[in-house]
């Protein structure tokens, strides 16, 4: 008697359980830094990238809501556009440089070995609790008529009416007072971006050129400054855009007298009642800041063989 024989079974083969662990471990790194980044992508949507086609959208757009040049064009013929434009130019040329000067050499002498050269970093740091329109209060103690440095010229007797900073009869006084309030305030955030990039230089690049015989000064210029490159991108770029937007250090020291951009859309928008205007300027401040943002990403732009990557 012949016994049948059980049919075979293929047995299917299955991937080694190592591969598939691998494969999910790598899935789940790369699915991470999307999951992090998540919050802050939907923050900027929700809070400034909305907003600003919002903005774009009504910049182009007349009362009734209709398609026209029209905000566009109230923005341009307004009297004090071109002024506006100006002050807002030359205020950003005057103040960046000598904020990125000072910050420079704040974080230089905070990197330094001078003794007590740390307790410099909480006094700088001071500005940076104070809110814009509360610095400009702070400095418009200072100078307004009866402010501290007349008091104290009247009390040395060097003078017996004070000097009118802001007076409008002096634009050039009350244009310095501004960029001296504004230098004061947001130096500081110029300070820390530098420091942190400062901080992360290798020290070894210093020593190496130290024992071939670099000075100081070369030191500075051939290896800390390109180096530093990057900071100063971040830096320049933050320190612009603010500048652009500039208004409540200006508004609490000089008022109407010394119009910025800022000011002019904050006016359309509230006094005037045209956010349609009040949008073309928004756009415009923003169009200024991301053209200087390309200027600077172009001329400080970093190649990676000058960081020792390629």
């Amino acid at each position: 008697m012949v016994m049948p024989t059980a049919p075979t079974e293929q047995v299917a083969a299955q991937p080694p359980a190592a591969p598939v662990a691998r494969r999910a471990r790598r899935r789940q790194r790369n699915t991470v830094p999307y999951l992090l980044l998540a919050p802050t992508v939907l923050f900027l949507a929700v809070f400034f990238a909305w907003p600003m086609v919002q903005a774009l959208i009504l910049a182009f757009q007349d009362s009734s809501g209709q398609w026209s040049l029209a905000p566009v064009e109230r923005m341009v013929n307004d009297l004090r556009f071109t002024e506006s434009v100006r002050n807002t130019l030359v205020f950003a040329a005057v103040v960046i440089p000598l904020q990125t000067v000072l910050a420079l050499a704040m974080a230089l002498l905070l990197m330094s070995n001078l003794r007590g050269a740390g307790a410099f970093l909480y006094l700088w740091a001071i500005p940076l609790g104070i809110s814009d329109l509360a610095s400009g209060v702070v400095w418009l103690s200072i100078f307004t008529d009866r402010g501290y440095i007349n008091s104290v010229l009247n009390a040395l007797g060097l003078s017996d009416s004070g000097y009118p900073f802001l007076s409008y009869e002096n634009p050039l006084s009350l244009f310095v007072c501004a960029a001296i309030a504004e230098v004061w305030r947001a130096t500081s955030i110029v300070m820390v971006v530098l420091l942190s990039g400062l901080q992360v230089i290798p020290k070894d690049y210093g020593e190496a050129a130290e024992v071939f015989g670099a000075t100081a000064w070369q030191r500075f210029t051939k290896v800390t400054l390109p180096l530093l490159r990057p900071s100063l991108q971040v830096a320049l770029i933050l320190r612009t855009i603010l500048a652009f937007q500039v208004f409540a250090v200006v508004i609490a020291l000089a008022g109407r007298q010394l119009p910025v951009l800022a000011e002019e859309a904050y006016q359309f928008y509230y006094t005037i009642r045209s956010p349609n205007t009040a949008a073309a300027y928004a756009l415009l401040i923003m169009v200024l800041s991301l053209g200087f943002t390309v200027v600077y990403l172009r001329l400080l732009r970093v190649r990676d063989a000058e960081l020792g990557r390629g």
